[in-house]
């Protein structure tokens, strides 16, 4: 999960969990890491069960 958040933040740039974690990354990036990569497990599992895309998500068809 942790590799997952920091392909996030790299391809996700513009999501509301990427800024999220850019606001507050300024003091200790790799404990707050750990919990973007719990946000986004959380994000991902409400995307595959209720179909809640994450916000700011650029999302492409297959």
């Amino acid at each position: 999960m942790v590799e997952l958040a920091w392909l996030w933040l790299r391809h996700q740039p513009k999501s509301t969990l990427a800024l999220w974690f850019k606001e507050r990354s300024a003091s200790n990036a790799g404990r707050l890491i750990v919990a973007l990569a719990r946000e986004l497990l959380v994000a991902l599992w409400k995307y595959v069960s209720s179909g809640v895309v994450i916000e700011g998500a650029i999302m492409k068809t297959a």
